[in-house]
């Protein structure tokens, strides 16, 4: 494994920041030397040079894999929603000779995405309906969502919100559009919690990203700060010292970080993790079901598992949402209940999220458990565990205390 030492100032002129060493995996190295051969490793390890050689076309995707028909013929459609965007360190994770491998998947556009089911929607979730002004989406009594960017530097193919990704007429999310959420925050003193997301709100510079903390840690309301991001996992060269220093002024500052798939523990992720770890930030992961993807118990397990090691702790499992074009990517709901059952006494609680379904046209998460709970009888309350044993639990009443 080749290691680069990067070291910055911090921006207000404190003291110097510590040096960070970013890891270049060897899978890394030889993808860079064969598709990127004048980049330097410096180069490699620059959050802006892998964002301007983003993948979005075609012609470049076609250079690095070996794309498919159902794959090509998506160049036949006018608009790709989300549209095409792959960071070169995520690039270098996809299977160039197989398109079920489950990243390229995730990632990749196929035919299918233009197979609208009747139940499916651009806006599924009913976020519109909640957004008393443009940047807030306000739907549970304590805690709103405030969208910061539109943009994001890889297009997940199931992305719950394909319709904000690239859409500057619509969601011109800017200085003016911040200030009026900040003041809808600030007029309303029950929210205690704020999830900044998008798009993803760290494709922000840090000028930007620290000055929007600064402003949310002015309302004395407010308690939590959240956000939701996929940088770690497919740019994790984001993760600099700068960024750090920023994040560990505005604590309790959360992370809530969306994994997919093992492959996806790299070294290079690892080390970020552990590095906002280090900087007192939770982290939590956040996991979209997908069929033929991570739909099975082994593939789940090794992730959480794999996700404790570096530090985050396995929060939600999603039931795929409604967003048109994913039908080829959701599974059945059992199927999500049968992997929580697959994981709860088989591994480590802390290994075992909350399966949840994004209830449509705003309802909220809801959580789904197996059957555990079996009601009861003349010896209490019935139990089954995990190896589907049955066990009582006698809490003292009656049931004919319970009839009354």
């Amino acid at each position: 494994m080749e290691q680069i030492s990067e070291s910055a100032s911090d921006e207000a002129g404190l003291k110097p920041l510590p040096k960070l060493t970013v890891p270049i995996s060897e899978r890394a190295h030889r993808f860079r030397k064969c598709y990127f051969p004048h980049a330097t490793q410096a180069d490699w390890n620059d959050w802006h040079w892998q964002i301007k050689h983003s993948i979005d076309s075609f012609e470049r995707l076609g250079e690095i894999i070996k794309l498919t028909e159902n794959e090509l013929s998506v160049q036949n459609y006018l608009k790709i929603t989300p549209p095409l965007k792959i960071t070169p360190y995520y690039a270098s994770l996809l299977d160039p000779d197989d398109p079920l491998q489950p990243i390229r998947r995730s990632v990749v556009p196929v035919k299918a995405e233009y197979n609208y089911s009747p139940f499916e929607a651009d806006d599924p979730l009913g976020e519109e309906k909640h957004r008393p002004v443009r940047a807030i989406v306000h739907r549970y009594p304590d805690r709103v969502l405030f969208l910061v960017s539109n943009w994001c530097s890889v297009s997940c193919r199931y992305c719950t919100r394909s319709r904000v990704i690239g859409n500057n007429k619509r969601y011109k999310l800017d200085l003016a559009v911040w200030e009026e959420g900040l003041a809808y925050i600030k007029a309303n003193p029950n929210i205690r919690d704020v999830v900044i997301s998008g798009g993803d709100p760290l494709t922000l510079p840090d000028l930007k990203l620290d000055w929007l903390l600064s402003r949310l840690r002015l309302i004395p309301h407010l308690e939590i700060v959240r956000i939701g991001t996929k940088i770690p996992v497919v740019l994790p060269q984001r993760i600099t010292p700068s960024l750090l220093r920023i994040l560990k002024r505005y604590h309790p500052l959360y992370m809530s970080i969306h994994f997919t798939h093992p492959d996806e523990l790299t070294p290079e992720v690892s080390h970020v993790c552990k590095a906002l770890a280090d900087a007192g930030v939770p982290l939590g992961s956040q996991t979209v079901l997908l069929k033929d993807i991570n739909d099975n118990v082994d593939t789940m397990r090794h992730l959480m598992q794999g996700l404790l090691k570096i530090r985050v702790r396995p929060y939600y499992l999603y039931q795929c949402d409604q967003i048109l074009g994913s039908s080829h990517f959701r599974t059945p709901v059992a199927k999500g209940l049968e992997i929580i059952e697959g994981l709860r006494g088989f591994t480590s609680g802390y290994a075992v999220p909350t399966f949840v379904i994004d209830a449509p046209g705003g309802g909220g998460k809801v959580p789904l458990i197996p059957d555990y709970y079996q009601g009861r009888d003349e010896n209490g309350v019935v139990l089954k565990n995990f190896q589907g044993l049955t066990y009582h639990y006698n809490d003292g009443l009656t049931l004919k205390e319970i009839a009354r």
